[in-house]
């Protein structure tokens, strides 16, 4: 009579001295010729483990806190592109990824290595000339401070940003707006004196120099709205250059159509020039409109004070003319 040993519990060590075999997994029918199954099935070794190298599309089910629905299909497949690519071809594949995502974005949404302050800073010596060119009694006294100041403050700004406006401080922001301020203060009195003499018929200019003080003042208008567009769109050039506002205070062409800019357009000082200048001679928007209520304000402003100063200076020469 046979006796047999019982088998050995799965909790219970083997004391027989025998080495333990295991049980070989049953057999299973091949997959039908076409069957996905048969592709997924060959690419696996005889371990279970999978050949080559795995991407990882998206976190699964499990990964989410709570569950949640799985990724989108077209995004984890866009991802596996990605790292097939940058793995295939190395900084290459990557340079081809970053590249295809720049066309997606366009350059005033994204990081970009900031604006050269040249054509602002030209724009500014410019206006200082005009202010010590203007007539003394229509300039502040002393003639030299505003223009001295607005110098010195043009001096820190380049000193902080000299070529490319690639800083961000809050010194530096407000240094601009102390520049654009103090221009506009300046060229606010000389204005308010000009139409003050027009109007009382006190100026005891020649028409040539009337139309030369009266368009120096309606330039440096246009130059210094064009810094407070400039100053003002989006937080300022480094806030720009940085891309952290997504929302736009100007709409440009450009910007509605990208399809017709280059695709590293972004808006820069002359641009905001344009702007000004269409604004004073139109008196209202043009190709560019204002999209917050702030801007909007700005550009009505413009509008009040380049009317007035035409109309008046124009007037008074005709009349002198006569």
């Amino acid at each position: 009579m046979t006796h047999e040993e019982p088998a050995a519990s799965p909790d219970e060590p083997d004391t027989s001295g025998r080495t333990a075999r295991p049980i070989p997994a049953p057999a299973t029918a091949p997959a039908p010729a076409g069957d996905p199954r048969a592709s997924a099935s060959a690419a696996q070794p005889a371990d279970g483990q999978p050949m080559g190298p795995q991407f990882t599309t998206g976190p699964t089910a499990a990964d989410r806190p709570g569950g949640g629905s799985p990724p989108d299909p077209v995004v984890s497949r866009l991802a596996r592109i990605e790292a097939l690519l940058a793995q295939s071809h190395g900084a290459g594949g990557r340079d081809l990824v970053r590249s295809g995502q720049q066309h997606l974005v366009p350059a005033w949404r994204r990081v970009t290595r900031g604006e050269t302050r040249w054509a602002a800073t030209v724009s500014v010596l410019a206006v200082l000339g005009m202010q010590l060119h203007l007539p003394p009694r229509l300039a502040g006294h002393p003639q030299l401070l505003m223009p001295a100041v607005e110098f010195g403050l043009l001096l820190c700004l380049f000193a902080l940003n000299p070529h490319r406006i690639v800083r961000r401080s809050a010194l530096y922001r407000l240094l601009g707006l102390a520049l654009t301020l103090c221009t506009a203060g300046a060229n606010l009195y000389s204005a308010g004196r000009l139409v003050a003499e027009v109007v009382r018929g006190t100026d005891h200019l020649t028409a040539g120099a009337l139309l030369v003080a009266g368009g120096e003042i309606w330039l440096i208008n246009v130059v210094i709205f064009a810094l407070a567009y400039w100053e003002w769109d989006r937080g300022g050039p480094a806030a720009r250059a940085f891309a952290e506002r997504d929302v736009p205070d100007f709409l440009f062409v450009q910007m509605q159509e990208p399809e017709l800019a280059p695709p590293h357009w972004e808006p820069e000082f002359l641009d905001y020039f344009y702007l000004s200048f269409t604004n004073s001679t139109a008196f209202s928007p043009t190709d560019v409109m204002p999209v917050t209520r702030p801007a909007k304000a700005l550009m009505l402003a413009q509008s009040a004070v380049s009317l007035t100063t035409v109309v008046l200076v124009v007037a008074r020469a005709v009349n002198i003319l006569g």
